[in-house]
């Protein structure tokens, strides 16, 4: 080839090189997927312990569409037999008033990084016998707390649902009493940046037919519990920028090179293939005394799938030192002799993922000293 072909050939091939290299810079990289809104259930055990509403409410956003949603908290789901986004704070035997004291909200928000709380909170200081006056005051320090981590907190909460236990008689009138003052507190602490909604959860549940122990909502109850947040939370979603700090971190910015390469090395070294870990079955479980006063306390406990398979029950045995009596018990099957109770999962909290908690709690007696139990978990 003489000299002047051979030229303009290579001015040619650089030509192209060029514009391919070209393109490859100023090619657009493909849009990031939009953020999740960040709902985070917060509460006591009518939210935790499984809180079946959440599964019905989950679902129900999924089928409206609201697919871009993620329920975050620091808990796992527990159990509802169905498929659903079981994050949340639905903390057994908690009292709203602990959690503001003792600032336990603040590592569970900086761990989940919520857009929107959904708060069910106040039952167990209702049944504490704590002013409205000072349920509220908690409720405002929780607000602050929200607020301090996302200025665009938006804030949904509850009139607690009814509760009519035999062991507060006075409790049936306490609840009103809270649930009469929440919507003049949240009309003052209500901001255009951060508003705050109330829903009423109070208004047409029953607990003679929407509970089965007149604290705890039963499938009639949950349905109830759910059809309520649903129009507030979808439009709370729908208003709703995620936090950029919610956000996926982006990829690094790539720095073009001057001329493009070329990876002749296609074949992938081989890969062995791990052998599976062995399936085991195991749970543990944990007491924890939320509430104590002359002669009687409420517990709770904690069971955890620390197996590599599903459990379909778990039975837990209580082993008590100082003649502890439990007098009442929800979300299991109680049962008592002599110093050892046994406490068994009932339907709707027994199938548990690995990884995954239970919640049940119990009221009992006790005289003199209160020592903690011997607690051990049984599979099934």
């Amino acid at each position: 080839m003489s000299w002047p072909k051979l030229r303009a050939a290579l001015i040619a091939l650089l030509t192209t090189v060029a514009s391919a290299t070209a393109l490859l810079v100023l090619s657009p990289s493909t849009p990031a997927a939009a953020a999740a809104v960040r709902i985070m259930p917060l509460g006591d055990s009518i939210t935790g312990s499984p809180g079946c509403w959440r599964a019905l409410l989950w679902n129900r956003l999924q089928s409206a569409g609201y697919t871009n949603i993620d329920f975050v908290g620091t808990l796992g789901p527990q159990g509802c037999g169905v498929a659903y986004d079981g994050d949340n704070e639905g903390h057994g035997g908690y009292l709203v008033t602990n959690v503001a004291d003792q600032n336990q909200l603040v590592p569970w928000l900086a761990a989940t990084l919520p857009d929107i709380v959904v708060m069910h909170f106040g039952t167990n200081d209702v049944w504490s016998n704590r002013a409205p006056s000072v349920i509220l005051a908690a409720y405002s320090k929780l607000v602050d707390q929200m607020r301090a981590g996302n200025p665009n907190m938006k804030v949904l909460v509850a009139k607690i649902i009814p509760v009519n236990p035999p062991s507060c008689p006075e409790c049936a009138q306490r609840t009103i009493d809270l649930n009469n003052a929440i919507p003049a507190w949240a009309a003052g602490k209500t901001t255009a940046q951060s508003p705050i909604t109330v829903v009423d959860q109070w208004t047409g549940f029953n607990t003679a037919t929407d509970t089965g122990d007149g604290v705890h909502p039963n499938a009639a109850g949950d349905q109830k519990m759910s059809d309520r947040w649903y129009p507030a939370l979808a439009a709370a979603i729908g208003g709703t920028t995620p936090s950029p700090s919610a956000s996926a971190s982006p990829s690094p910015s790539r720095s073009p090179s001057p001329t493009p390469s070329i990876n002749l090395s296609l074949s992938p070294s081989p890969t062995r293939a791990s052998s599976p870990p062995p399936a085991t079955k195991s749970c543990s479980a944990t007491f924890t005394v939320t509430n104590q006063w002359n002669n009687g306390f409420q517990g709770d406990i904690t069971v955890k799938n620390t197996g590599t398979v599903t459990l379909t029950g778990w039975i837990v045995k209580l082993v008590f030192p100082n003649g502890q009596v439990i007098t009442q018990g929800w979300n299991g099957t109680f049962s008592q002799s002599g110093a050892t109770a046994t406490v068994t999962n009932v339907a709707w909290n027994g199938t548990l993922a690995p990884g995954a908690t239970a919640s049940a709690g119990f009221l009992a007696s006790w005289s003199g000293i209160n020592g903690p139990p011997a607690v051990t978990c049984t599979p099934l």
